[in-house]
């Protein structure tokens, strides 16, 4: 029995985190805390989605959490009927919930499993289909049984009715595609071609066309009653989870397995238009908006992604380029910047509120100097935006061979600037005063990704982390550390790193390691000094607290950790409610602070986590 559904008013639609938490920065936008199982836009321009747990969210189209409501965790399968007004959810019930209030309008009891639920172009009917192969229609507004057809010998996959009603296609286990007489339930034609699971289907705007997802790599084209498909989409990974047409007929969206949309301009003419890439996991969902101008789309990696169709860039939601990198900015009025979001975002400390350069420009990676002079912004272009702090002016744009930019890092002194072209594996080194390259080193991590780059104390070294994807070197990845001067590499770890540190003494050098590993070496010998393991998942961030006593590390397994640096001794390990993707101090050690994967950052009394 599905439980009731719960209301959250939107002054608190976010949800609180843990106690140690002094501030929070951002808002969670387009993050979910489960996988997303359907999607759509309002009439208004707003987004709804619901998890797969049953919660059910509203959106502004800027991805600000409205409300959200919890309706039910029994549910196995959603779908959103025109206009995101109605619900409907299925397992061995099918039903129908008022998506503005999240309250349940109807249960309609079922003799057989659901396994598929679609609504008409109108709303007033809803289908069902079931593990015993057949489908049924609803009154949507009466919940009127109105009748079924046996349309399949195994369960029903999809299901969806033409644009003005007069068709239903259906398709089953038995990968085959079925169309119905909408009136008659009499069937027009019988589709054979797909080789494997068929997932999803969607009618072109004018009923003309009929588009089959199908695990056997290949999204096909029908022109129902034609027994033969017109096309078959090729360009697909192993399997096409989702389509969907926009309402102007003027994009097919389909994603695929390996996590990319492929948006085709011409159907029938097998023409790409755009390819959206940014999602890290399974894509289940997509909607466009009434439109036609955007296409959301979500699933499996919890993230809400906004797409403009005409030029195929993402509009609202993650900065799909890299991870959500924080600085503070030290000062008379210190400042916390982030990269999360489609651009640079700046607070003030004291008030919680954003400052100038908010907005300056979309973000790879951030940096802040020592001295609080420089804020160096990594762009999703060829440049990194140095920008004087203290005198709020743009001090120069530096431009890399290949975007986007990578990390950045400042020298202890404040005057020199580190940043990485991951594109090309260069490190560039920039004096800052005059905004003047002062040296490149090639194959910065010996020809391993760059992951990570760090100063060491001395303002001599700099250290350059990565990965080796394809074991080139009969190794994981490496840290290589260069002498500036010299222009020489001093030494080569052979280790796979996410990121690198050294601790304010500079005698150690720190990496999050690839197998959920935080390692130590001495600078000096090169030795380990420790392997610090707990992480459960990815290590995405480490960074030594001023008094260099403590490193603390944070992950995908949305813990963060503080280690003993003279022991190796874990001191506490704390759960959050987000993936880790950075963290840092402020320049007194009081404040920890932790960049969010669901775009936020929390600032955290340091005192108050070791006591934890």
């Amino acid at each position: 029995m599905a439980t009731p559904a719960s209301t959250t008013p939107a002054d608190e639609a976010t949800p609180q985190p843990s106690p140690l938490v002094h501030r929070v920065f951002g808002e969670p936008r387009f993050h979910t805390d489960g996988d997303i199982a359907g999607i759509a836009f309002a009439t208004d321009g707003s987004i709804r989605s619901i998890d797969e747990a049953g919660v059910l969210r509203h959106w502004a189209a800027d991805g600000r959490l409205l409300a959200r409501h919890f309706l039910s965790d029994l549910e196995t399968l959603w779908s959103f009927g025109p206009g995101a007004t109605l619900l409907a959810s299925g397992n061995d019930d099918l039903l129908l919930w008022d998506a503005a209030t999240g309250h349940l309008v109807r249960r309609v009891e079922q003799d057989s499993w659901v396994t598929a639920i679609a609504f008409s172009p109108d709303g007033r009917t809803v289908a069902s289909g079931h593990d015993d192969g057949k489908v049924r229609f609803w009154d949507a507004a009466t919940q009127k049984f109105l009748g079924e057809i046996a349309a399949h010998p195994k369960a029903v996959s999809a299901i969806t009715f033409a644009p003005v009603g007069e068709f239903v296609a259906t398709a089953g286990e038995d990968r085959i595609v079925r169309v119905w007489d909408g009136f008659t339930h009499k069937v027009v034609a019988e589709l054979r071609s797909h080789t494997d699971r068929i997932p999803a289907l969607a009618w072109s705007p004018d009923g003309g066309l009929l588009v089959s997802a199908g695990w056997d790599t290949s999204a096909r084209v029908w022109r129902p009653p034609q027994p033969d498909p017109l096309v078959l989409l090729n360009s697909h990974a192993d399997q096409v989870h989702a389509v969907a047409y926009s309402p102007d007929g003027k994009f097919l969206a389909c994603a695929d397995s390996d996590f990319d949309i492929y948006l085709w301009a011409d159907a029938v003419g097998a023409k790409v238009g755009h390819v959206l890439r940014g999602h890290n996991d399974e894509v289940r969902c997509l909607a466009f908006s009434p439109d036609g101008s955007k296409l959301a789309s979500a699933g499996a990696d919890r993230v809400v992604h906004v797409w403009d169709v005409r030029d195929g860039k993402l509009v609202a939601g993650p900065n799909p380029k890299g991870r959500h990198v924080i600085a503070v900015l030290p000062g008379e009025k210190p400042k916390l910047v982030s990269s999360a979001g489609p651009a640079v975002r700046v607070w003030d400390l004291e008030t919680g509120e954003e400052a100038a350069p908010t907005g300056l420009c979309p973000a790879y990676s951030v940096a802040t100097s020592p001295d609080g002079k420089w804020l160096a912004v990594g762009g999703t272009d060829h440049f990194t935006q140095l920008w004087n702090a203290q005198d709020g002016i743009l001090a120069a744009s530096l431009e890399a061979t290949k975007p986007p930019i990578g990390y950045c890092a400042f020298s202890a002194d404040s005057s020199m600037l580190a940043h990485t072209s991951p594109a090309d594996g260069l490190v560039w080194l920039w004096r800052c005063a005059t905004g003047e390259p002062d040296l490149i080193l090639i194959e910065a991590a010996d020809g391993c990704t760059l992951e990570g780059v760090a100063f060491h104390p001395n303002g001599q070294w700099v250290a350059c982390g990565g990965i080796d994807y394809l074991s080139t070197g009969e190794r994981d990845g490496a840290v290589c550390v260069w002498n500036i001067p010299t222009k020489d590499k001093r030494f080569v770890i052979d280790t796979g790193v996410y990121a690198v540190a050294f601790d304010p003494a500079g005698k150690y050098l720190a990496g999050a390691g690839i197998n959920d590993t935080v390692y130590l070496w001495e600078t000096d010998t090169q030795e380990m000094v420790f392997e610090l393991a707990g992480h459960q998942e990815k290590i995405n961030a480490i960074a030594f607290d001023p008094s260099g006593s403590y490193l603390v590390s944070g992950g995908d397994d949305m813990t963060i950790r503080v280690w003993d640096v003279l022991s190796g001794r874990l001191i506490v390990a704390r759960e959050f409610d987000s993936p880790v993707q950075s963290v840092t101090f402020s320049p007194d050690g009081k404040f920890l602070f932790s960049g969010n994967g669901n775009t936020t950052c929390y600032q955290i009394e340091f005192k108050k986590l070791l006591e934890d």
